[in-house]
């Protein structure tokens, strides 16, 4: 994954938002309720919801910066809240990542 450009940013922080969303939901929380060990949910969590807040600050950036609309942000934030939901929407950040790369290239 790749970092040189703001689509790529959003792409790769997405997916890592989606992965420790996941390890929330499948791995955290059944050690909090099955085996009443809490602190994987509050280690977990704390990490979750720092991505979570980047997540939606590169989408402000992106929408304030490169001309996004809200139904774009609207997107993301509604794929941001569903389990799997980040991965879905991989396909259309990755056809930007390649677009703000191509027109990177042509400058």
């Amino acid at each position: 994954m790749r970092f040189d450009t703001p689509a790529a940013r959003l792409r790769t922080l997405a997916f890592v938002e989606g992965i420790s969303f996941l390890v929330l939901l499948f791995v955290a929380m059944p050690l909090k309720y099955f085996f009443a060990m809490p602190i994987a949910v509050s280690i977990v969590g704390a990490v979750h919801g720092a991505l979570f807040v980047w997540l939606f600050w590169l989408v402000w950036q992106g929408m304030n910066t490169r001309g996004k609309d809200v139904t774009w942000a609207a997107r993301i934030g509604v794929a941001s809240l569903l389990p799997f939901g980040t991965f879905f929407i991989d396909r259309g950040l990755a056809a930007e990542e390649a677009a703000d790369r191509a027109s990177r290239m042509a400058s």
